[in-house]
Parts: structure tokens; C-alpha cells; sequence
């Protein structure tokens, strides 16, 4: 249902309204609240709060039409204003334009054209929402979806690219927030999730500033993906940067005190690339997987609080450019060999 917002100092007019769109307002096709002036319709614009088109008159007492439209635009940019004027009165019609009107009829009301003006006012005013509608949808889709799939649907054939699946090359890293259950046993919802999102939002800020990607956020840990150019020596810097920047904040006090850190597992070497799920739940994930993404997650179970850990090979490969020390052999599992693990200081 359209409500509209009939602003005259006439009293004749209501009664003509009325008479006029019986039948609408009967088959709860429109609502008419009244005003006798500007400055009653912006008291019945607070009381009234879903008003989507006013039909104001411009010359009455207190505060005019004008006065009125200027106030619409700066305070109700969704409203559509139709401007009632005397036959001719050009200059009033001029400015009422030039001021956000959407459109205007003059008196005496010819009330088929007024019906006909409000039908494409009120479309109007539809199509603006739905608009702004599906910009709020495409943003929220934007937290949910990962950005090289949305790069991919910004394309023509975005539907043949996102089926595509290769072998790519790259690193892999998950870092976890320590010992973060006990808080989520004693402290309030709102307080685990908001300081979770908080912590996240440091690991995103590092991760992306060394070029790499959220795969994908598990509980109370995150995987990211690195790829191109010296990917792995960029995944063990995100790794060190998120480490610093969580060591960096706050302590949670009060119900079980708590000081956050973070525990590291990175592998590097060549995994599959594409959308994994189901397409009869219509959830896919546009992920990596393979053997060498199960040992990083290994590394990082391996890892004690505050640790950064990595296997000989990848070792072999940044030893010049990081500081690490040798923790010693571990078997890890579905590995029949036990295997040389790192830790990457500085």
C-alpha cells in the first residue's frame, strides 16, 4: 500500500481526495494522511514514517511548499514531491523543479490527470527502492562471497569461468586463535562474537596487505591462500604481522580474563583450485585443497601459542630471508616419515 501525504490549507480538498480515491483506499491501495501546511506535513513526516509521496500545494500559510520541498530533499531524499500550482504559474513551477520536484499539476485539479501523475510518482518511488534494495543485498553478499568469485561474476561469461578448476601454485596459511573456547564457555554471546570479529579484522587487514585471500573462516581460525610472485615468503610475513597485531591488543578482563595470541601453520606447493560443495544445497566454496593444504593445517595444530611453524622444505627455501629454529622431528598425520618442523621467529 502507497501512503501519500496531501499538503493543502484548502479543507475542500481532503473531502475531494476521499471522494475521489474511495476505491483505492477501500482496497488498501492508498493511504492519504493530511496537512494544512509545511510545517504540519513535517510533523506528520516523524509521526508518519513510511510516506512515499507527497502532493503539496506551493502557496500557504506558515511555511509554503517550497520551503517544504527544500526540507524534503535534505532530510527525505526517497520521497517524491508533486507540486500543486496556479494555472501558469511558471516561475513557482520553475524553482519547485529546479528544487527536486518530481513533477506538478495546477488547479483546479483535473483528478484523472492527478491519478495518472500519482501512478508514475509511486512506480517511481518503487523502482528507487528496489534499487537501493539490491545495492544493500549486493553489499551484504559482498561479506559472504569471496572476492575472486565476485571479480568472476563481474564478467560476461562469469558462468563458465567460476566452473573452472585448475592446479595452481601457491601457499597456504591457517592461523588460530588460542585456547578461545574457554571464552566462548563463560562470556556473553555478544562478547565472543564481537571480540572474534575483532580479531579477525586484524588477521584480514595483514592477509590482504601481503596480497593473499580469506579462504575461508573456521570457528575460531582463518586459512589464507597466497599466490604468485614469492607467495610463500609473503604468507610467513601475513603470518608475522597478524601475530604482532594480536599480541598488540587489549586483554580481556572480567569473566575468565583472557590475552589473546595465535598459533601458525604454513605449507607451500601445488594444490587444486576450484568450487567444492553442493550444488543441490547451492553451497560451494571456491577453495584449495589437496595434500599439501592438510599438512599446513597439521603445522598449525603442531604449534604451540604464539608459534609459526613450517616443515624442512619450506625452510630450505626462506632460511636466507627469516630467522627460524629447528623444534625437532614430529610425526604428523597420514605421514609414514616423521618430518623436520620450523619455527619462524622474525
Amino acid at each position: 500500500m502507497a501512503k501519500i501525504l496531501v499538503v493543502d490549507d484548502e479543507s475542500d480538498l481532503e473531502i475531494l481526495i476521499k471522494q475521489k480515491f474511495r476505491k483505492e483506499i477501500r482496497a488498501n491501495e492508498y493511504e492519504f494522511v493530511f496537512a494544512g501546511n509545511g510545517k504540519e506535513a513535517l510533523s506528520a513526516l516523524q509521526i508518519e514514517g513510511d510516506v512515499d509521496m507527497v502532493l503539496s500545494d506551493i502557496n500557504m500559510p506558515e511555511m509554503d511548499g517550497l520551503t517544504l520541498l527544500g526540507h524534503l530533499s535534505e532530510s527525505s531524499p526517497l520521497i517524491k514531491s508533486v507540486m500543486v500550482s496556479a494555472y501558469g504559474d511558471m516561475d513557482n513551477i520553475r524553482t519547485a523543479m529546479n528544487h527536486g520536484a518530481f513533477d506538478f499539476i495546477t488547479k483546479p485539479i483535473d483528478f484523472k490527470d492527478l491519478s495518472i501523475t500519482m501512478e508514475k510518482t509511486l512506480s517511481y518511488v518503487r523502482q528507487l527502492k528496489e534499487t537501493l534494495d539490491a545495492i544493500r543485498e549486493n553489499n551484504i553478499l559482498k561479506m559472504y562471497v569471496d572476492e575472486s568469485v565476485l571479480n568472476f561474476m563481474g564478467g560476461k561469461d562469469y558462468e563458465s569461468k567460476i566452473k573452472v578448476n585448475e592446479t595452481v601454485e601457491a601457499s597456504v596459511t591457517f592461523i588460530d586463535i588460542c585456547d578461545f573456547t574457554s571464552i566462548s564457555e563463560t562470556a556473553s554471546a555478544d562478547t565472543v562474537v564481537n571480540l572474534l570479529n575483532s580479531y579477525f579484522e586484524v588477521m584480514v587487514k595483514e592477509i590482504i596487505e601481503q596480497g593473499g585471500y580469506v579462504d575461508k573462516f573456521i570457528g575460531d581460525a582463518v586459512m589464507a591462500v597466497f599466490r604468485g610472485d614469492h607467495h610463500l615468503d609473503r604468507a610467513i610475513d601475513a603470518s608475522l604481522a597478524v601475530r604482532e597485531g594480536i599480541k598488540n591488543l587489549p586483554s580481556l578482563a572480567g569473566n575468565g580474563s583472557f590475552t589473546p595470541n595465535v598459533t601458525a601453520g604454513i605449507n607451500s606447493g601445488e594444490m587444486v583450485s576450484g568450487n567444492i560443495g553442493s550444488q543441490q544445497l547451492r553451497r560451494l566454496d571456491y577453495t584449495v585443497i589437496g595434500d599439501e593444504v592438510n599438512i599446513a593445517q597439521r603445522l598449525q595444530a603442531a604449534a604451540e601459542a604464539g608459534q609459526i611453524v613450517i616443515n624442512e622444505l619450506s625452510y630450505n627455501k626462506i632460511k636466507e630471508s627469516f630467522k627460524c629454529r629447528e623444534i625437532g622431528e614430529m610425526n604428523l598425520k597420514n605421514k609414514s616419515k616423521p618430518i623436520v618442523l620450523y619455527e619462524v621467529l622474525e
